[in-house]
């Protein structure tokens, strides 16, 4: 099912309905262990022992987020020819084996390597897990292709080497399977974007001043969670003179008269993310602070403007302005400011568009492709400074934007 030329691509809310065509889950399951099952029928190797969390979603289409989606101890093995196989943490797996039947049930498997560390590997749990993943590859016959990996620990790829069994890298396959969306992963992008669209303007109605920097990141948190976010990875929250240099980070800063200031909304939507910033005045804007948005802005369209299927990253790369030009004595002291980056399961996908590294070996774009473009101008002033990000998806007919709220010119809050 293909976007009609012409139209906005659909943001279509949260429910299953049986009076619209809307997110096909089932679709987008078999699309997106197709494209893994692809990538390793392409490589050298006999299975794919995954642990990275959104590679393992993307795979086996279970999830398990907060505290112990980063943990290293969920893993799954695809071989060649094979469903896929995950091992689980404790009742997940009884909770997958009733409600997650797309895997065949015999393959949801109870795991736990230790907590990153706080087991020790002298207690054996690496040793047996290994042994049990060696007895797959056996049986599935690929014993003696290497196994590719994404993220290890340490002890646990020492382990792997010990039981004879040669590790390469699968990370970059993977990256490149993920790197196409389907019309489902779009869709459910775009609906991701619709909920920050929905955030900043309640931010807008709530930046004036004597509000703190973290009320306005509560007030995020609380409005995505009512909307249906399952992940709020992070909320920036950047005001007066902690706009120059970018910080990253919030604090319980009070919002004064006349400030620039800018967030950062990352979330996901079924799994889907943004990264999505927005600048304001607060009150009132001066000619420095309008000034830097006017050129942020004009990078913004200039790297709009080049994005098309066919072009490579370079030349899309090239037309964002060079560290010198914005007070950095280095692209990679600049890196992360004027750029743009994949968006899908994982908040930095392919393609990563900078300087930095686009020059060196640039990728061509290709339709499918979702990133989120950024940038970023200190003002004059020397503290205020205004960041704009674009989330993009280039189709057949060129990029379009997935982020809408208004952001042509310095937005200012509850003007006096």
């Amino acid at each position: 099912m293909s976007p009609v030329a012409g139209r906005p691509l659909p943001a279509p809310g949260h429910m299953g309905v049986d009076y619209e065509r809307r997110v096909d889950f089932d679709r987008l399951r078999d699309y997106r262990l197709g494209r893994a099952k692809a990538a390793l029928e392409s490589s050298e190797c006999g299975a794919f022992l995954l642990f990275d969390f959104y590679n393992i979603r993307y795979t086996t289409q279970t999830w398990i987020g907060g505290a112990l989606g980063d943990k290293m101890i969920r893993y799954a093995l695809l071989a060649r020819d094979k469903e896929p196989v995950l091992w689980d943490f404790g009742s997940a797996v009884k909770h997958h084996q009733q409600h997650s039947r797309w895997v065949p049930k015999e393959n949801y498997r109870a795991g736990f390597l230790g907590f990153r560390g706080a087991v020790a590997p002298s207690v054996g749990l690496m040793q047996s897990a290994v042994s049990e993943i060696k007895s797959l590859l056996v049986e599935a016959g690929v014993a003696d292709l290497p196994v590719g990996m994404d993220i290890v620990e340490p002890p646990f790829l020492f382990e792997m080497e010990r039981q004879g069994l040669r590790v390469v890298d699968a990370q970059q396959l993977m990256l490149d399977a993920r790197c196409i969306k389907s019309h489902d992963e779009i869709v459910l992008l775009n609906q991701a974007a619709a909920m920050v669209d929905g955030v900043y303007q309640d931010i807008t109605e709530a930046l004036k001043p004597g509000v703190r920097e973290n009320e306005i990141v509560a007030l995020a948190n609380k409005r995505l969670y009512e909307m249906g976010s399952d992940q709020v990875e992070a909320v920036n929250a950047i005001s007066g003179e902690r706009c120059n240099p970018h910080p990253h980070n919030f604090t319980d800063r009070l919002i004064r008269p006349g400030d620039q200031a800018f967030f950062d909304i990352i979330h996901s939507f079924n799994g889907y993310r943004t990264c999505y910033y927005r600048t304001f005045a607060v009150g009132s804007s001066t000619p420095s602070q309008r000034d830097a948005y006017t050129q942020a802005r004009e990078w913004m369209d200039r790297g709009i403007d080049g994005i098309k299927a066919g072009v490579g990253t370079d030349e899309v790369a090239a037309l964002l302005p060079k560290a010198e030009e914005f007070g950095f004595d280095s692209e990679m002291e600049a890196f992360g400011l004027q750029f743009a980056h994949g968006l899908g399961l994982g908040l930095h996908e392919r393609p990563i568009i900078s300087r930095l590294n686009s020059m060196k070996e640039p990728v061509e774009l290709q339709v499918g492709m979702v990133f989120a473009l950024e940038t970023y101008c200190p003002a004059s002033d020397g503290y205020s400074a205004a960041r704009i990000e674009e989330e993009i998806v280039i189709t057949e007919d060129g990029p379009q934007v997935l982020t809408l709220f208004p952001a042509d010119e310095l937005f200012v809050t509850n003007p006096y």
